[in-house]
């Protein structure tokens, strides 16, 4: 058996604090066991100053992360599941998903103006193409920026006055212990989370029987089936984590729903779409839903989100 066990992960402060938290649920679970944290600058962490939509390539938050469990730097990746690509390189899977936290987003305003109460042609925070295409459906007449950094970082440009309103992950925000400052969390018909949204998952090699025996009692299995569900949903559509996609599936006993939505950049189209089966059927019924989405226009809506994100690079 092993006598240490290397994390690895990105250098946020939410990134840390999962992490940590992982190491804690393996350490409680394996007295004596060394738990040691291996910290990991992505190209995602070094390029803030443009929207991550115009970055390009998939993965901006975890190829570094997967290149050390490759090398043997590391035994272990600790993901939030929104960050990770479809595709993973050979030799390696996600062994483990956990117990999902609130999948919502959660709306922050300056002076605690609900979303639909903010005023006309406000200013909002947010670098997320999946948000602003459905915020927009409903509020064409607000104003969205691009919005970069840590959590902190993004609350303190909204004390600041730089932005009206701004928009996080609801699970990220409650396990900084931020939940205090939320104005609201939009519900699933205003903001349809992104696939993977609140999940955490391990990713590590699949040569490696202990480690993969360590760690697979952290599985929480509706929370597996669902987001495998979104995943093969996203793969359908060939999409990245920075489109505007979303993705969400919800286990009850033995069947799970899924509905998804592909958006169109101005917010003018929304094609949305839900699938229901049996739980164990969660790889078909993503890719069945994403299949029905990309014949209704789908297709026609990612190739133009690809060509201008073609014709706007980011600075390299």
């Amino acid at each position: 058996m092993k006598k240490t066990l290397k994390i690895a992960t990105r250098k946020s402060q939410l990134a840390l604090w999962q992490a940590n938290w992982i190491k804690s649920q393996i350490e409680e679970r394996n007295p004596g066991l060394t738990v040691e944290l291996v910290r990991i600058m992505t190209k995602g962490d070094k390029i803030l100053d443009v929207p991550l939509s115009q970055v390009g390539g998939k993965g901006l938050f975890v190829k570094e992360i997967e290149d050390a469990l490759l090398d043997g730097r590391a035994d272990i990746a600790v993901h939030s599941m929104k960050d990770v690509p479809t595709g993973l390189p050979p030799g390696l899977h996600l062994a483990v998903i956990t117990e999902r936290e609130d999948p919502r987003d959660a709306w922050f305003s300056k002076d605690g103006v609900g979303f639909r109460d903010l005023p006309q042609g406000a200013l909002v925070g947010t670098s997320s193409l999946r948000r602003q295409t459905q915020l927009k459906a409903l509020r064409p007449d607000l104003r969205f920026e691009h919005l970069r950094g840590n959590v902190d970082t993004r609350l303190r440009k909204l004390e600041e006055g730089q932005y009206d309103a701004i928009v996080l992950a609801a699970a990220g925000v409650k396990r900084l212990g931020l939940a205090d400052k939320v104005t609201e969390y939009l519900a699933d018909d205003v903001t349809l989370p992104a696939t993977g949204q609140g999940a955490v998952g391990i990713e590590c090699r699949i040569q490696d029987p202990d480690t993969n025996a360590l760690i697979a009692p952290l599985n929480h299995r509706p929370t597996w089936l669902a987001v495998t569900a979104e995943r093969a949903f996203l793969a359908t559509l060939e999409g990245g984590c920075q489109v505007p996609i979303a993705g969400y599936a919800q286990v009850d006993g033995d069947t799970l729903k899924l509905r998804g939505l592909v958006g169109s950049l101005d917010g003018e189209t929304l094609i949305r779409g839900s699938r229901e089966g049996g739980a164990n059927d969660a790889q078909m019924i993503g890719q069945s839903l994403g299949e029905e989405i990309l014949d209704r226009g789908g297709r026609e809506i990612l190739e133009e989100v690809y060509r201008l994100e073609t014709l706007n690079p980011a600075k390299p």
